[in-house]
Order: structure tokens, then C-alpha cells, then sequence
């Protein structure tokens, strides 16, 4: 599976939200630097083409759809992102959170007890 660039995130942020639509559908989920109809149509087929989507065709049009789960995307890149920049290391991602003041004790102690209640 290969990384997706953010315009390609997006789209699929979308249709994981839709769980199917037309890119007509899609375009009118894109709020801010939306771009042209035949742009978006190309994304979505790059998408196709990467394995990520498929498509139902009603005529001369595509309904999208994803076939691949956020889940199964979030848990490669984040394991990727975790390797690349913290060392393979889960205490130094949630140290640097901790010093950059992202995550709070109380969220800390809420993940100790979600740790300790998964034993």
C-alpha cells in the first residue's frame, strides 16, 4: 500500500464518510481550494489505479466506492510514521505530545487505564 498524496487523503476522507458517492458528490464535500470537475475525476481514477477505490457504472457514470479501510491506511502510516520519526518508539510519540502540551495528565491516566483494563 502506498502513501496517498494529501488531495488523495482527502478524497478518501470523504468517501470513508459517504462510503459511496459520484464525484459530483464529492465535490460538493470539499469545502476550502476546490478544484475543477475534471481534476477531481482524475484524482479519484489515480485512486482507482492505486487499488484504492472501485467504481459501479451507471451508464457513463461512476459511483466510487473504498476498498480499502481507513482503518487498515491509519495503521500502516501511522506504524510508518512511528518508525520514521520516533525511533519505532510509542513512549517517545507520546513524549513529544506530552511536551508539546497535545496531550494532557488526564488523557495520560485515561490511556494507563485503557492499558491496564486490556490485561
Amino acid at each position: 500500500m502506498q502513501k496517498l498524496t494529501n488531495k488523495e487523503e482527502e478524497i478518501m476522507h470523504i468517501l470513508w464518510k459517504l462510503e459511496k458517492a459520484f464525484v459530483k458528490e464529492i465535490m460538493a464535500e470539499i469545502k476550502e481550494d476546490q478544484p475543477h470537475y475534471n481534476t477531481l475525476s482524475t484524482i479519484v481514477r489515480i485512486l482507482e489505479e492505486k487499488g484504492f477505490v472501485a467504481h459501479t457504472a451507471f451508464g457513463n457514470s461512476h459511483q466510487y466506492y473504498p476498498i480499502v479501510a481507513m482503518e487498515d491506511y491509519r495503521k500502516k502510516f501511522l506504524t510508518v510514521a512511528i518508525n520514521n520519526y520516533f525511533g519505532s518508539s510509542y513512549k517517545n510519540l507520546v513524549s513529544f505530545f506530552a511536551e508539546e502540551e497535545k496531550i494532557s495528565a488526564d488523557e495520560l491516566r485515561e490511556i494507563l487505564d485503557l492499558i491496564e483494563n486490556k490485561k
